[in-house]
């Protein structure tokens, strides 16, 4: 019998890159989104997709209590989240409503449906719950939090709940702990898009600081594949990073931006000259580094994809003229291209 797969925030960027890799790798799987819509997510993310969308909030115990009642799901992928960390230094309060007390409220309604059944959950958290890392080193999993940002505190507090779901009720929790992803469909206002439309808008790309700071990028399909692993061999209660194992400045991101982009989109002038550094953020944590050797020696898993090529599919997904126009409108209602907007 076909499995049925739920998963939370699967409108989003990699919660819709997750049900696309889930169709993919098990034709005839019944997977069902459950999403509600905010900026994060939207419906044209899974434009030609054969899942399921229900739309409403993880915080509303009654809805998801009798979608699990009705779909009765073998296996669920946590990922519904408030996920900015700017957005969490203007205004912490959803941070906390979504990613904390929503997950209690979800795993309420899993406790008191039929919680034996779920085979596995997969709780999504974030290696920025470990905060910054000191240079030479690389934290294992075995780590303690020691959030930066008020994101980052709410998915701390997130993770803690899924390890006291684990422990106190014996949900069959496992933690995911990834890095930063990119790719195809991610929010406009992230990074890498925001310097895509940015620089065929011919503006300033805004760098925070020296543009030192380094982080793991991963492509959104490797971190996907990451967590179907963990879903069908990761043991319960434990937790496992995911990451790409090749640090890169955020300077060196958008270099590579740039140069995708003056390869498929030549200019007069490489988009470099465009970048323009911009006061520092508060609280911007200078490294994160995490060990992964954990989910490959445990798991096998490994990514595979070097941050080129999937910088270049990236850039090759916002060129297309529907997904640029539907970027450019998100940043434009956020101020933060076609004028002077500097994040």
């Amino acid at each position: 019998m076909a499995a049925t797969y739920l998963v939370t925030g699967g409108a989003g960027f990699i919660g819709s890159a997750l049900v696309r890799r889930l169709l993919a790798t098990e034709p005839g799987c019944h997977v069902i989104v459950l999403d509600a819509l905010t900026y994060a997510g939207a419906r044209a993310n899974l434009d030609g997709v054969s899942a399921e969308l229900v739309v409403g909030d993880i915080r509303d115990r009654a809805l998801v209590r009798s979608l699990l009642d009705r779909s009765r799901p073998n296996l669920v992928f946590h990922l519904a989240a408030e996920t900015h960390v700017d957005r969490s230094i203007e205004d912490g309060s959803p941070f906390i409503a979504t990613n904390v007390a929503g997950t209690l409220d979800l795993y309420e309604a899993i406790r008191a449906s039929r919680p034996t059944e779920i085979e596995k959950i997969v709780h999504v958290s974030t290696d920025e719950v470990l905060g910054p890392t000191p240079p030479g080193l690389r934290f294992t999993e075995d780590a303690p939090m020691c959030a930066s940002s008020p994101y980052a505190a709410s998915k701390a507090g997130a993770e803690a709940l899924a390890q006291a779901f684990y422990t106190t009720y014996g949900l069959s929790i496992t933690i995911a702990r990834p890095t930063n992803h990119y790719g195809p469909r991610q929010l406009a206002e992230k990074l890498i898009p925001l310097v895509i439309c940015r620089a065929l808008l011919n503006e300033k790309l805004p760098v925070y600081g020296d543009g030192l700071h380094q982080r793991d990028w991963l492509f959104v399909d490797d971190g996907c594949d990451a967590l179907i692993t963990i879903a069908r061999r990761g043991a319960p209660g434990r937790t496992y990073h995911v990451a790409s194992g090749a640090e890169h400045t955020t300077l060196d991101v958008v270099h590579q931006v740039c140069d995708a982009l003056d390869s498929l989109r030549p200019a007069e002038q490489s988009r470099r000259s465009l970048i323009a550094h911009v006061a520092d953020r508060p609280g911007h944590d200078r490294r994160y580094g995490i060990d992964a050797r954990r989910i490959e020696q445990e798991l096998g898993w490994r990514a595979t994809t070097r941050l080129a090529d999937g910088m270049k599919k990236t850039v090759e997904h916002y060129l297309e003229p529907a997904v640029l126009e539907r970027a450019k409108a998100h940043l434009a209602r956020r101020g933060l291209a076609g004028g002077d907007g500097r994040r």
